[in-house]
């Protein structure tokens, strides 16, 4: 089966899981907009900027070095692996954690925190330009370009089944949590993959919420990332609310085009918390 179908299928999975606990196609605090910037975001992603990139990245490869094409097709597979996860994976934890340190970067990237839930459905939701200026995939296409495809496709098919996890409020680790003798199990595996519970953490409205971390736990595939460089945040348990704190609304248009379209009194910096924390 094409590797596409399996990440089609996986998502799908998500997908009907939250539709059978009637969270899918609506959720309690979902805005007319978001359904579009979803779709129009997760389609521009997905047909042409993903695909643009790593073409082009292979082509900027070929054009530097023109010797070096397939040099790694026979690189043992532990290796292949090892470059994928510092190159892309580590490389998109930095970009991650740009985005939300920087103001120019964060208008690029706040539409992914403007939804007010969790859901399968926020995975690709971003700015049209967010990705397309993501080193991570412009080296994941030099590696590709250098003879690592095949591994690139194996190894994308687990980072995505973990960001969808990570993402979906189907929450596959609470259950687990609950089982009392598997806590040292579960232990390791929070500081290693993304979580529900570390990633939701991330997208928490309220930095005065003791389960939100909106300043951390950037990590996507490996957790690991922030662990070792400071910026995790592990609790166990899920934010009170989603959102960003303390901005104005974002127009869909801002989300998905800014600069090319601008809200007038919309700032993309993350501040301090103003606002109360959520009442029990």
């Amino acid at each position: 089966m094409p590797y596409g179908l399996i990440l089609f299928a996986i998502f799908f999975a998500f997908a009907a899981a939250e539709a059978l606990r009637s969270t899918f196609f609506s959720h309690a605090n979902e805005k007319p907009e978001d359904k579009w910037v979803e779709i129009i975001g997760s389609i521009f992603l997905l047909a042409a900027t993903q695909p643009a990139v790593l073409m082009a990245s292979t082509y900027v490869s070929g054009w530097i070095a023109p010797d070096a094409a397939g040099a790694l097709a026979d690189a043992p597979i532990y290796a292949g692996v090892a470059l994928f996860l510092v190159f892309d994976d580590l490389m998109q934890y930095w970009w991650h954690r740009a985005s939300h340190t920087f103001p120019w970067l964060y208008g690029l990237h706040r539409s992914h925190h403007n939804a007010e839930y969790m859901s399968i459905r926020i995975v690709y939701r971003n700015n049209i330009l967010y990705y397309a200026f993501m080193p991570s995939l412009w080296f994941a296409g030099a590696l590709i370009y250098l003879g690592l495809g095949h591994i690139y496709a194996v190894y994308i098919i687990f980072k995505l089944l973990v960001i969808y996890g990570a993402h979906s409020n189907v929450c596959w680790d609470k259950k687990l949590y609950a089982i009392k003798w598997l806590s040292p199990l579960m232990w390791v595996v929070e500081r290693t993959i993304s979580t529900p519970s570390t990633h939701f953490s991330h997208h928490g409205k309220y930095s005065a919420d003791p389960a939100t971390n909106y300043k951390g736990n950037f990590g996507n595939l490996l957790f690991f990332w922030d662990v070792l460089f400071g910026t995790a945040k592990i609790t166990r348990s899920y934010p009170r609310e989603y959102g960003v704190e303390n901005l104005t609304p974002m127009s869909a248009g801002a989300q998905l085009l800014w600069p090319l379209v601008r809200d007038e009194t919309t700032p993309f910096e993350e501040t301090a918390p103003t606002a109360p924390t959520p009442a029990e």
